[in-house]
């Protein structure tokens, strides 16, 4: 198996592994949870220092993201790279996306964009957000009519985190593919082999040519020259890429190809997968309205899964959590604490009161309710004040006119 930026096989599905982690997968043997060392390791990234957590710090003079501080994004390609450039004062920009199946968001999917906004904010760049509606109409059976509808209706989702319009475009495949993107997917295409592209994603022959397609639409807008309206002369601009490590697999296909082109390899921020309110066995099911918060759920719906369904480390009986403590690292309320409460200190006393027995699981949960029903109400109003007009003005064809102020 190779790791690097070369062909990783084994990793697309099937056979006897001890977990499987593609972007359209995730399982670990038994059920087990995902060890990211070995993820690290096969995928051949590197994991995320505090010196460079640092650096982030007093390059952006900010504190670090909450993400950042607690691991949330754990491993990255080329990261100080990115961080090199800057320094020199030059710019990179930002290339994100989603795969707009499902009608409404669940936390899970938020992660990242929360991140992006961030990023953004912190070093002032540019940023790509693709919708990529034609690989949802091929996977899940959708009609490209359907697909299009989910894609406009998540990019309301995707606004209202709160992006800048003059430094953000937003497109959709079926929209925007051709001219120069397409050209860039045609090169992408020819460099790489029908075995190459099974070994990545572990396409099978009852797979469609659609799918075994489909990989150079997210590779390509690793490169500036895919967005003309944006970067024209700007060839050798970097492109940093925060997204969940399931995605590693594009961008390994990428960054192989991208020396070949004349172009320079994306650089990667990668998250772990924020877990199922069941327990931490890989990430979210949007199949399962029961295994996720959505941004669309009540806070009577917040509050009865937390409490009915978010897996808890606390002992079976008072007298034995008393005596004995909450078991931290199978706890999901203290996990999801630990994504969206901003307060460091508060939640390492809750951490050390719960670890100790003194706090109970239902004080946890109970603030984690609370946590959980602010964050989906904050977002709510701000999806419900994003206007058709403004999903058109972040998914326009035009200059970003502040994208390097």
């Amino acid at each position: 198996m190779q790791g690097g930026d070369g062909v990783v096989v084994g990793l697309g599905g099937g056979g006897e592994e001890e977990q499987v982690v593609n972007p359209w997968e995730v399982s670990a043997k038994d059920g087990g949870k995902i060890d990211y060392d070995k993820l690290i390791e096969k995928f051949g990234c590197q994991r995320l220092d505090d010196s460079l957590i640092r650096r982030v710090e007093r390059l952006t003079s900010r504190t670090p993201h909450v993400f950042l501080r607690r691991g949330v994004f754990f491993a990255h390609r080329d990261f100080n790279e990115i961080l090199d450039v800057y320094e020199k004062g030059e710019k990179f920009y930002l290339y994100t996306g989603r795969g707009p199946s499902s009608e409404a968001l669940h936390l899970g999917h938020l992660i990242p964009f929360m991140f992006t906004k961030y990023l953004q904010d912190a070093f002032k760049v540019p940023l790509v957000i693709q919708l990529t509606d034609d690989e949802k109409c091929m996977w899940k059976n959708l009609s490209v009519e359907e697909s299009q509808r989910l894609a406009r209706e998540n990019a309301k989702d995707i606004i209202a985190c709160g992006f800048d319009v003059t430094r953000t475009f937003i497109f959709s495949d079926f929209d925007y593919v051709g001219g120069a993107f397409y050209k860039n997917m045609v090169k992408v295409a020819k460099c790489v082999t029908f075995n190459k592209v099974v070994g990545i994603f572990g396409f099978t022959p009852e797979d469609h040519i659609g799918k075994i397609s489909f990989p150079p639409v997210q590779a390509v807008p690793s490169f500036p020259s895919s967005f003309p309206h944006l970067f024209a002369g700007k060839d050798n601009l970097r492109c940093l890429i925060p997204c969940a490590i399931d995605q590693d697999p594009y961008f390994r296909m990428t960054r192989d190809v991208a020396p070949r082109l004349g172009y320079q390899k994306p650089a990667l921020i990668e998250s772990s997968f924020f877990p199922a309110l069941q327990g931490e066995n890989g990430k979210m099911s949007a199949s399962d309205p029961n295994s996720a918060i959505y941004v669309t759920d009540t806070a009577k719906d917040i509050k009865t899964k937390i409490n009915k369904y978010a897996f808890s480390g606390g002992q079976d009986s008072i007298e034995n959590h008393r005596k004995y403590g909450a078991n931290l690292e199978v706890d999901i309320p203290i996990k999801y604490l630990g994504f969206f409460l901003e307060d460091d200190d508060e939640l390492e006393h809750i951490r050390k009161e719960y670890g100790s027995g003194r706090m109970l699981t239902g004080e946890v949960k109970k603030r984690l309710i609370e946590v959980l029903t602010e964050l989906v109400e904050r977002h709510r109003k701000a999806r419900a004040a994003v206007t058709d007009e403004m999903v058109d003005a972040f998914m326009a064809v035009r200059p970003l006119p502040y994208m390097f102020a």
